[in-house]
C-alpha cells in the first residue's frame, strides 16, 4: 500500500512539473525566484587577519577595567608572538587563505581554554579587532610625521590627504575623519622603533642606541595608552621603545628579539609593540600575514529587512529599468529546505532526469507562496501555531529563525496547522504573569535591553562571563559554584549612602511634630501619597525631611546658610532644620598634631573666632533657647555685611557686638559681663571642640559648607535644598505606599539605621557619574604574577586564624610623608580592631631609596612574615613608624644615627613588645641592598602593570577597588573602616556566603586554611567587580516551560540564557538570530519561553529579515553577508538596515532603487546586490554642570593632536546630549574657542577633583562607538553669566551694528567643521562663484532638502534646476545623506560643477533616548524638523527647506532675505480658496480648531529657519520635548513634520509667509496660480492623481526641466536616454485612475502635505 501511494505521489509531482513546463518553459524561466544580497563594508582598507588575532589574543583576557594596563593578561599577546615566530621557521609558505585561517585559529586555541577559544574564532569572523589595528595605523602615521624623512620619493602624507589604494579598487579620496590611514612604507622599510627622540629603521642603529638609551632624555617620551602591549619584562622607569611593524615580517623578528632581550634580561627599555603593516609591505610578509588586506572588510553584526511595501500609493520611477552589472550568483541554493511540504533535494535524488522540470515546479511554488493578508479566522491562532511549530521542530532555534525571517512565505502553511490545546493553554497561563507579545532576555540572570542589544555587545557580555568562569575554574572553584557566582544577582548598588549624623552636636531649629507653629497641619502620613499640582508642597505634621547644615559659623558660606535657614523656617517650609557647627582652624590644628586634641590646644595661640562663635551659640541655646541662638548667628552675619570690610575675615568685635545685641533684651546681667565670664568657662569651650571633632570624624570638614538631607550630602544653596527634598520625596512615598513608614515611624532613625555610614569620604561614597576603579587581582595571579602570593598579611589582635572577607592592600611610598601617614593609619586601623579585614603592604618607592628606607621596609617585611602572630606586633610597628618618621623623614641628615643605631632601635622596640630581636639581628646583618632593591623593583613593576600605579604612588586596594590618595585629603583609619563596611555590604557579603558553602574537591585539605579562603574571596570579588552587569533581573522560573518553550541544556556551560520571545515580532526576528548564533558558537544552556500574541487582527510580520549570514564556508576571510534566497518577484520590497546603535551607514553600490525593489525587473540577473559602507561610528555623550541644568548651547570640538578641530557640535538641553562622527583612533575633545571656553572648564576625576584639563582624550578602538559623560564647571567670576545671549540683548549691551553682531555669529567663524564631519567638496571639485553656467554674485542662499528613492531623487534634480534658473545668487544645497542612492551621490558633484552651485551632505543619528519611529517615511519626516539645531554647522545662520517635488518660479534670495520678525521659523499657511476641499481641512474643526485658537495651520513643503534664533530660543529642544510627549500615542502626529511645528507654535512661534510663496493645486485652486512663486505637487485626496502625471499637467516647464535633468544624468552615468514624452492635454487626464500613462501614484510622503 505504501509503495503504491509513493508511486502515485511521484506521478503527481511529475505531472505537475510537466504541465508547468508545457505551459511555457520561457515563462517559467523568467519567473524563477530572485535573490537579494547585502553587505556592509568598513570605510578603511582591509586589515591583516594575523594581526587581528594577535590583538585579540590579548583583548580576549580583558577584564573590563578602564585604566592603564589594568585590564588584560598581557602575557597572551606575547605568547602568541613567540608561538607564531617559532612555528614560522617550520611551516612552508604555500598556504591558501583558508589554510592560514586554520593555522591562526589553531595557534589561538593552544593558548586558551575551550570556551574562550570558540569565542576567539567567532570574533575573527566578526573582524571585531580590525578597529584596533586602524587605531595603530593612526599612531604609526603620527610617529612617522613627527620625524619627516628626507627621502623625497617617499612623501608620508599623514593627516587625511593620503589616498588608499587597493588592487581591486580605484584610488579614492579619504574622509578627513578617517585618521587611521595606512601609512606608506617609509623608504621601503616595514618596521621601525620610535623612542620619542629618534626613529630607528635598522636594527644596528637600535643596538647603538641601546648602549646608552638615556641620551634622548631631553625629548618627550612617546605617549602610552591603556590598549598598548607593554612587554611584561619591561622596567617601569626606563626609556620607551615602540616597535611599529607586522608579525610575519623579517624586520619584526629582528627588532623583537633585540628589544625582548633589552627589556627582560637587561632591563634597559620599556618595550611596546603596535602592530601595523604599512602600505607597500605586503610582499615582505608571509602569505598568512596578508590575508584580509586585499579585499574590502565586510562587517557582521547587523540585520537587513525587506519589507513588503504598501503600494496603494506607488512611488517608482518610470525611467527605464537599469541593467547594471550582472554579478555571479554568490552561492548555490539550499534545496534541503521545505517548500510547501516538498523537500526538493530528496526529489532530485530520486528523479535526476527530471531536474529542470522539478526545479521549475519548485520556483513556481516559491513564487506563489507569499502572502501579506489572511482572513480573520486564519489569523485567530497564528501565534499559537507558530509556537507549536517551533517547539516540535528537530532544531527549534533554526525553525524559529526560518519562520520569522521568511514569514510572508510560510504564513499560509502555518495557518493550516492543527493546534495542540496543551501548547495554547500553557501560553495563556503564562500570559497571566507576563503581557502577551512581551519579549525579555537575561544572561545569567541579568536582564538585557533587547532594544539596544547587538551582536558586538552580546559577545562582550559573553566574553566577560567566560573570562570570569575561566579564572574561577583555575582557582579550583567547582563548576556548580562558578555557575552560582555568575548567576547570583548582587545587591543593587545603591548610591544612597547616608551620613549618620545623629548626635547631641546637632542643633535643631524646629520640630514639626511638637512645635505649636505646626499644630494645624494634618498628621496623617498617607497625605504624602495624595496628588498635588507641580511645585506644590505637602504640609504634613511629621519630621520627614531633616535639613541639617554642617558649617563653619565664621565663614561667609556658613553665615549666609543660617540666614537662608531662618528665611525658609519663617516661610513654613515643611522641613526640620538644624546645624552642626565646627571650626576649620581648630580642625587644621588637630590634623597637624596627628589627630590629638591636647597637642592641638598646645599649639593654638588663643581661641579662634569659629570656636568662639560655637561656644557663644551653645551658651545661648542652653540658657535662652534655640531660636535666640540662631538669631545670634543671623546678627553676626548682619553686622558682617554692614561693616566696611564685609568680604574680609570676621572680626571678634562683630561677634561680641552680635552677642550683646541678641542678649540685651532678655539679659538680667550686662551681656559684657557674661562674655567675660564665658571666656573662663571650660565646659562650653570643650563642647565647641567636641562639635568640631565630630565633624572631623564624619569627614565633612573638607566640604566647607554642606547640607545633609536625611543624611544625603548636598550643596548648601537654595536650589540644592529644594532638589534634595524633591529627590527624597519619592523614596519616602514608596516606603509609605508599601507600609514601611507609618505615622509612628521615626523616618530619620529608619533611614540612617538602614543605610547610614559613620564617615563621609567623596572618594569612597560620593554620588557621582565617575565610578570607582576596579581591577581583577585574579588575572594577575593567573598571569604568573607572584607578588600577591608573597604578601604576608597583618591582622587585628587575636584574629589571625579567622576568615577575612576584606583585604586591604596598601601601596605606600614610605619615603614620602603621605605614604608614611597611610601606613601608620593602616596599622592604627588594625589596632582599633576589625574582625573581617586583613592588611597587606606593597612598597611603591621611587627609584633609589636611601639606606634607612630600605632597612625600614626590610624590618617591616620580616615582622609581617615571621611575627604577625605576636600579640603586640601592631604596637611594635606603630612605634617603628613613629620612630622612622621622626628620626629619618624629618631629620636634616639622611643617616642621622647610622645603620647600626637603626638596627639597635629596632631590637629595642621588638624586645619591649615581646618580639624576639635575634631574628632581626641575624637577617639585617646579612642584608643585601642590591637584592632587596631588585625585589622592590618587581613590586613597582607589578603595581604599574596590574594597578596602573606609578612608582611613588600611595593607594588602598580593597578587594580590587583602587582608591588613590589624592592631594586634597589623606586616607585615615576611619576611611579604611568606611571602605570595609561599604565594600562588604555592596559587593562581598553575597560572595562570602557562596564561598563558605563550597565543597572543595580538587584541593588538598591541608591547604583549606582561612588564608586560602580569604585569598579566594579576594580574587573572586575583585574579578566580579570588573564585569559590567545590569542590576535588573526577572523571575523567569515562574513561567511554565513544558509545552511552549525551547529548553536546551548544557550542564558544563558557564552561561545560561533565559528569554521570553514573541516569535512573530520585530524583536523576535532579531533575538532568534542572536540566540542561534550563541548556540552555534558558545553552546550555553537556554530556556526560551514563547510568548506570541494570543489574538491577531493583521499579519504580524510583513517583511523578510536576515541578521548576517554565517553559513558561507569562507566567511571568516571575506566577512559575512546577508542573503535572501528566492524572494517574491511581483511584490514591491523596500530595504531597511538594522545596524548597531553607534553605526552610521550609507549605500555605496546599488544599481536598483532600494526603496522600491521589484525583482521581476531584474531580467537575467538572479541576485540583486547592495553594498553599504560604514560611514562613521558615533561618539555620543551627556554634558552636565553640577547643581545646574545641562549647559544648553555649549559648543564642543573634536580632533586629533595635529588637527584639533575636525568635528563640532553643541549640547542639547535634552539630557545634555551631544553626538559627533568618529572613526577608530585617538581623539581629543575640548570646548570650542569663544564663549564656551571663556565661561567653562572641563572637569575630570569626579567629586573632590579639581583637574581642569584643556581636552579629554577619547579612544575609539572597537565597533561600538563610545558614550562619554562630560562634566563642566564655570570659571571663577563667571558663575552668574549666561552662555546664550540673545542677539538683541547683545546688540543693546555692546551697541554694535546689526542684530547678527553677537557672539553667536562672530565666534562661529571657527566653525568650519560640522556635526557630521565633512562631505564638503574640495575646491577642485566644486564650482566657485563665476564658474559653470554663469557668474553668481551676492550672499549665498542655503537650501535644505531630503529625498528617498529614485523617483524623489528625480524630483530633487528638477527642484535644483528650477532654483538655479530663477536666481543669479550663489546657492548651496544641503542634503540629508541617509537615504540618498549611490547614483545620486555620483551625479551631484558633477551637476554642481556643471551648473555652478555648492552642496553638502549632512546626517545625524537618531538619539537613543528619543522615541523612535519604525516606518522609514516617518523617520524622513522627523529629520525635516527634529534636529535643525544640530544637523547643520554652527556657522550656518539661515536655511530654507524646499520639498524635493517642488518647482521654484521666483528668486529664492527674496525669501532668504525676508525679515521674519525674530521668529525662528517661517511657514506658508494652507490656502483656503479651493472650496471643493473644505471637507478635508481637518484643522478647522475638532481638536485642531481648539488648539490653534485662531492661528493658521501651515504647510511643511517650504519653510525658512533662522538658525541663530532657533538655537538661542532652544526651539530644537522644545520641539523634541513636544515630539517625545506626543509621538508615543500612535494616533498623534499623523503628518509628523507638519503637525509638530503647528502644534508647538504657541512655544516655538511661526512667522506666516505670504500666500504666493507656496501654491498647490489641491488646496489653492487655479485662480492664484499665476502669482505662485513655488508650486508644490502635493497630493489630492479627492482624485489621487499620480504625481508624475500631475507634474506634467500642472507645471508647463516641468517636462523640459525633467528632460534636462535626465539627459545630464544619463550622460554622467553613461546610460541611454529615453525620448521625451509628450505632455498630455489637461482634458485627457480628468480621470487619473483610468489614465494608462500614469505609472505612478503618490506615496506616503505626499500625505505630509495634506
Amino acid at each position: 500500500m505504501g509503495t503504491h501511494f509513493r508511486s502515485g505521489f511521484w506521478v503527481l509531482v511529475v505531472m505537475a512539473c510537466a504541465s508547468l513546463c508545457w505551459n511555457g518553459p520561457v515563462v517559467a524561466e523568467n519567473r524563477r525566484p530572485k535573490n537579494v544580497q547585502v553587505a556592509i563594508q568598513a570605510k578603511w582598507s582591509g586589515t591583516p587577519l594575523l594581526l587581528e588575532a594577535g590583538v585579540f589574543g590579548c583583548v580576549l583576557q580583558k577584564l573590563f577595567s578602564t585604566e592603564l594596563l589594568a585590564k588584560e593578561r598581557k602575557d597572551l599577546f606575547w605568547q602568541f608572538i613567540e608561538v607564531w615566530l617559532s612555528a614560522e621557521k617550520d611551516d612552508a609558505e604555500s598556504f591558501t587563505a583558508k589554510d592560514c585561517l586554520k593555522k591562526i585559529v589553531n595557534y589561538g586555541h593552544s593558548l586558551l581554554s575551550e570556551s574562550l577559544a570558540s569565542l576567539f574564532e567567532f570574533s575573527l569572523t566578526l573582524r571585531s579587532a580590525s578597529p584596533r589595528l586602524v587605531l595603530y595605523r593612526q599612531l604609526a602615521g603620527e610617529s612617522l610625521s613627527s620625524f619627516p624623512l628626507t627621502d623625497e620619493s617617499n612623501p608620508n602624507n599623514i593627516g587625511g590627504e593620503t589616498s588608499e589604494t587597493n588592487d581591486n579598487m580605484e584610488t579614492k579620496k579619504l574622509d578627513p575623519l578617517l585618521v587611521g590611514v595606512n601609512p606608506k612604507s617609509p623608504s621601503g622599510k616595514c618596521c621601525w622603533v620610535d623612542t620619542g627622540g629618534s626613529l630607528f629603521f635598522d636594527w644596528s642603529d637600535l643596538l647603538l642606541w641601546l648602549r646608552s638609551p638615556t641620551e634622548s632624555d631631553s625629548f618627550q617620551p612617546p605617549e602610552l595608552f591603556d590598549f598598548d602591549h607593554i612587554h611584561f619584562g619591561s622596567s617601569v622607569s626606563r626609556p620607551v621603545a615602540i616597535l611599529y611593524g607586522a608579525l610575519g615580517t623579517e624586520c619584526f623578528r629582528e627588532f623583537h628579539v633585540i628589544l625582548v632581550e633589552a627589556a627582560k634580561e637587561k632591563g634597559k627599555v620599556k618595550y611596546v609593540v603596535r602592530p601595523v603593516l604599512p602600505s607597500g609591505c605586503e610582499t615582505k610578509i608571509g602569505h598568512c600575514g596578508v590575508v584580509g588586506t586585499k579585499d574590502p572588510l565586510n562587517l557582521g553584526g547587523y540585520g537587513v529587512e525587506l519589507a513588503l511595501k504598501n503600494m496603494e500609493y506607488k512611488a517608482m520611477d518610470d525611467s527605464m529599468i537599469k541593467k547594471g552589472v550582472t554579478l555571479e550568483d554568490p552561492r548555490t541554493e539550499d534545496l534541503s529546505q521545505e517548500v510547501r511540504g516538498f523537500i526538493f533535494s530528496k526529489i532530485l535524488e530520486r528523479k535526476p532526469e527530471l531536474s529542470s522540470e522539478i526545479m521549475a515546479f519548485r520556483d513556481y511554488l516559491l513564487s506563489s507562496t507569499v502572502s501579506d493578508t489572511l482572513d480573520v479566522w486564519e489569523l485567530k491562532d497564528l501565534g499559537h501555531q507558530t509556537a507549536q511549530r517551533i517547539v516540535h521542530a528537530s532544531d527549534p532555534l533554526q525553525s524559529m529563525q526560518e519562520i520569522n525571517q521568511n514569514f510572508p512565505s510560510v504564513v499560509s502553511s502555518l495557518s493550516r496547522m492543527k493546534i495542540n490545546d496543551s501548547v495554547k493553554d500553557e501560553i495563556i497561563a503564562n500570559q497571566r504573569m507576563i503581557p502577551p507579545g512581551k519579549s525579555l532576555m537575561a544572561l545569567n540572570g541579568a536582564l538585557i535591553n533587547i532594544e539596544d542589544i547587538d551582536l558586538y555587545l552580546l559577545m562582550d557580555m559573553v566574553h566577560q562571563v567566560l573570562s570570569l568562569a575561566d579564572q574561577f575554574s583555575k582557582l579550583k572553584i567547582p563548576q556548580s559554584t562558578v555557575q552560582k557566582l555568575l548567576s547570583t544577582q548582587p545587591p543593587a548598588e545603591s548610591n544612597m549612602f547616608r551620613v549618620d549624623f545623629r548626635s547631641t552636636h546637632v542643633h535643631y531649629l524646629n520640630n514639626l511634630e511638637e512645635d505649636a507653629k505646626y499644630r494645624r497641619w494634618r498628621s496623617n502620613i498617607n497625605e504624602i501619597l495624595m496628588p498635588v499640582f507641580p511645585g506644590q508642597l505637602r504640609y504634613i505634621r511629621k519630621n520627614l525631611f531633616h535639613a541639617v547644615y554642617v558649617l563653619d559659623p565664621a565663614t561667609v558660606c556658613g553665615l549666609e546658610s543660617v540666614d537662608m535657614i531662618l528665611s525658609m523656617y519663617e516661610n513654613n517650609l515643611p522641613m526640620r532644620f538644624g546645624v552642626i557647627l565646627y571650626s576649620t582652624t581648630f580642625i587644621k590644628m588637630v590634623e597637624m598634631s596627628g589627630g590629638e586634641v591636647s597637642k592641638a590646644e598646645d599649639g593654638q595661640i588663643g581661641e579662634d573666632i569659629s570656636t568662639m562663635i560655637i561656644r557663644l551659640f551653645i551658651y545661648m541655646k542652653e540658657n535662652h533657647g534655640t531660636q535666640m541662638a540662631f538669631q545670634f548667628l543671623s546678627n553676626v552675619n548682619r553686622l558682617r555685611t554692614e561693616s566696611e570690610d564685609s568680604s574680609g575675615a570676621l572680626e571678634v568685635h562683630l561677634v561680641e557686638g552680635a552677642f550683646v545685641e541678641t542678649l540685651l533684651p532678655k539679659a538680667k546681667t550686662p551681656p559684657q559681663d557674661i562674655l567675660l565670664k564665658l571666656e573662663k568657662e571650660q565646659n562650653f569651650k570643650e563642647l565647641s571642640q567636641e562639635s568640631s571633632m565630630f565633624v572631623l570624624k564624619l569627614g565633612l570638614s573638607k566640604l566647607q559648607c554642606c547640607l545633609l538631607m536625611n543624611g544625603l550630602v548636598f550643596d548648601t544653596n537654595e536650589d540644592a535644598l529644594i532638589n534634595a527634598m524633591n529627590d527624597e520625596l519619592p523614596r519616602i512615598q514608596e516606603q509609605v505606599y508599601y507600609g514601611h513608614i507609618s505615622s509612628h515611624t521615626n523616618v530619620l532613625e529608619k533611614f540612617l539605621s538602614e543605610s547610614g555610614i559613620q564617615r563621609y569620604n567623596p572618594q569612597i561614597v560620593a554620588d557621582t557619574k565617575v565610578k570607582p576603579r576596579f581591577i581583577s587581582l585574579a588575572s594577575s595571579i593567573l598571569g604568573g604574577e607572584s607578588e600577591l602570593n608573597e604578601i604576608n598579611y597583618l591582622h587585628s589582635p587575636d584574629t589571625i586564624d579567622d576568615l577575612k572577607p576584606i583585604t586591604h592592600l596598601l601601596a605606600v611610598d614610605i619615603t614620602s610623608r603621605k605614604g608614611m601617614k597611610l601606613l601608620h593609619e593602616g596599622i592604627r586601623y588594625l589596632i582599633g580592631g576589625t574582625k573581617s579585614s586583613r592588611l597587606g603592604v606593597l612598597f611603591s618607592v621611587n627609584p633609589g631609596p636611601d639606606l634607612p628606607s630600605l632597612l625600614f621596609m626590610k624590618v617591616f617585611e620580616i615582622t609581617a612574615s615571621s611575627y604577625s602572630h605576636k600579640k603586640k606586633v601592631l604596637n611594635f610597628l606603630d612605634q617603628l613608624c613613629s620612630f622612622y618618621a621622626s628620626e629619618y623623614m624629618l631629620a636634616s641628615s639622611i643617616s642621622a644615627e647610622g645603620t647600626q643605631a637603626f638596627i639597635d632601635k629596632v631590637c629595642e622596640l621588638a624586645d619591649a613588645n615581646g618580639i624576639p630581636s635575634n631574628g632581626y639581628k641575624s637577617i639585617l646583618s646579612e642584608f643585601s641592598v642590591d637584592e632587596f632593591r631588585g625585589h622592590l623593583n618587581k613590586v613597582v613593576q607589578f603595581l604599574y602593570r596590574q594597578l596602573a600605579l606609578e612608582s611613588g604612588s600611595n593607594a588602598v586596594i580593597t578587594n580590587g577597588r583602587v582608591t588613590v590618595s589624592v592631594d586634597e585629603g589623606e586616607i585615615l583609619s576611619h576611611d579604611l573602616l568606611l571602605l570595609e563596611s561599604v565594600e562588604f555590604k555592596q559587593r562581598i557579603k553575597f560572595i562570602l556566603e557562596i564561598i563558605e558553602e563550597v565543597k572543595w574537591q580538587d584541593v588538598d585539605p591541608d591547604m583549606l586554611t582561612s588564608k586560602f579562603i580569604s585569598d579566594v574571596i579576594m580574587f573572586v570579588s575583585s574579578a566580579m567587580a570588573t564585569r559590567d552587569r545590569s542590576s535588573e533581573s526577572a523571575r523567569f522560573e515562574v513561567l511554565n516551560a513544558k509545552y511552549s518553550a525551547v529548553v536546551l541544556n548544557n550542564g558544563n556551560s558557564s552561561i545560561h540564557v533565559d528569554a521570553v520571545v514573541d516569535p512573530l515580532s520585530p524583536s523576535g526576528q532579531k533575538l532568534a538570530s542572536l540566540l542561534r548564533v550563541l548556540w552555534k558558537h558558545i553552546q550555553p544552556s537556554m530556556r526560551i519561553v514563547l510568548n506570541p500574541l494570543s489574538s491577531l487582527v493583521d499579519i504580524p510580520l510583513k517583511n523578510y529579515y536576515r541578521y548576517d549570514d554565517f553559513s558561507s564556508t569562507d566567511y571568516t576571510i571575506s566577512g559575512p553577508k546577508a542573503f535572501f534566497a528566492n524572494m517574491p518577484l511581483s511584490k514591491t520590497l523596500t530595504m531597511n538596515l538594522d545596524v548597531p546603535e553607534p553605526w552610521l551607514v550609507e549605500p555605496v553600490i546599488a544599481v536598483h532603487d532600494l526603496d522600491n525593489i521589484l525583482l521581476e525587473n531584474l531580467g537575467d540577473t538572479r541576485t540583486l546586490q547592495a553594498v553599504f559602507e560604514l560611514e562613521a561610528l558615533l561618539l555620543t555623550g551627556h554634558c552636565s554642570e553640577k547643581d545646574h541644568e545641562p549647559p544648553r548651547g555649549l559648543q564642543l570640538i573634536l580632533g586629533t593632536k595635529s588637527t584639533p578641530h575636525l568635528v563640532d557640535t553643541l549640547v542639547m538641553a535634552n539630557l545634555g546630549y551631544w553626538q559627533m562622527k568618529v572613526f577608530p583612533g585617538v581623539w581629543y575633545l575640548q570646548l570650542a574657542p569663544g564663549r564656551s571656553s571663556e565661561l567653562y572648564l572641563l572637569k575630570e576625576g569626579g567629586v573632590g577633583s579639581h583637574d581642569t584639563p584643556l581636552s579629554k582624550r577619547i579612544t575609539i578602538d572597537d565597533l561600538r562607538g563610545k558614550l562619554v559623560h562630560l562634566e563642566v564647571v564655570k570659571k571663577k567670576g563667571k558663575e552668574h553669566e549666561n552662555l546664550l545671549i540673545s542677539s538683541d540683548d547683545n546688540h543693546l549691551q555692546e551697541g554694535k551694528k546689526g542684530n547678527r553682531d553677537s557672539w553667536n555669529s562672530n565666534l562661529l567663524k571657527w566653525a568650519s567643521g560640522f556635526i557630521s564631519g565633512k562631505e564638503q567638496l574640495k575646491k577642485s571639485e566644486s564650482t566657485s562663484v563665476g564658474q559653470g553656467t554663469g557668474g553668481r554674485r551676492g550672499k549665498t542662499i542655503n537650501i535644505f532638502s531630503i529625498a528617498s528613492g529614485h523617483l524623489y531623487e528625480r524630483f530633487l534634480k528638477i527642484m535644483i534646476l528650477s532654483v538655479l534658473k530663477n536666481s543669479n545668487r550663489p546657492v548651496k544645497f544641503w542634503f540629508i545623506k541617509n537615504y540618498l542612492s549611490p547614483q545620486f551621490k555620483d551625479v551631484i558633484p558633477l551637476m554642481a560643477m556643471e551648473y555652478g552651485f555648492e552642496y553638502e551632505l549632512i546626517t545625524y543619528k537618531w538619539p537613543t533616548w528619543l522615541h523612535k519611529q519604525k516606518e522609514k517615511q516617518r523617520i524622513i519626516w522627523a529629520y525635516k524638523i527634529l534636529f535643525l539645531d544640530v544637523i547643520f554647522p554652527l556657522s550656518l545662520e539661515k536655511v530654507i527647506f524646499v520639498d524635493a517635488d517642488q518647482i521654484v518660479r521666483a528668486d529664492m534670495g527674496e525669501l532668504y532675505d525676508m525679515d521674519i520678525k525674530g521668529r525662528p521659523l517661517a511657514y506658508t499657511p494652507f490656502c483656503d480658496n479651493n472650496k471643493d476641499m473644505d471637507g478635508y481641512r481637518f484643522w478647522r474643526q475638532g481638536f485642531w480648531k481648539d488648539h490653534l485658537r485662531g492661528r493658521p495651520y501651515h504647510i511643511s513643503a517650504l519653510y525658512v529657519v533662522d538658525l541663530v534664533k532657533f538655537r538661542e530660543t532652544a526651539a530644537g529642544d522644545n520641539l523634541r520635548v513636544f515630539y517625545e510627549t506626543l509621538s508615543k500615542d500612535p494616533n498623534s502626529l499623523s503628518n509628523l513634520d507638519q503637525d509638530l511645528p503647528n502644534f508647538a507654535q504657541h512655544t516655538v512661534p511661526i512667522f506666516s509667509l505670504p500666500q504666493e510663496w507656496l501654491w498647490c493645486e489641491s488646496w489653492c485652486g487655479n485662480a492664484t496660480k499665476s502669482k505662485a512663486k513655488t508650486i508644490d505637487l502635493c497630493n489630492n485626496p479627492m482624485t489621487k492623481e499620480p504625481k508624475l502625471q500631475g507634474a506634467r499637467r500642472i507645471v508647463p516647464e516641468w517636462p523640459d526641466l525633467d528632460f534636462e535633468a535626465r539627459q545630464f544624468t544619463a550622460k554622467v552615468l553613461g546610460e541611454e536616454m529615453e525620448p521625451q514624452e509628450p505632455v498630455a492635454p489637461a482634458k485627457q487626464s480628468e480621470d487619473p485612475i483610468t489614465d494608462s500613462s500614469a505609472k505612478e501614484e503618490d506615496d506616503q510622503e505626499s500625505k505630509s502635505e495634506l
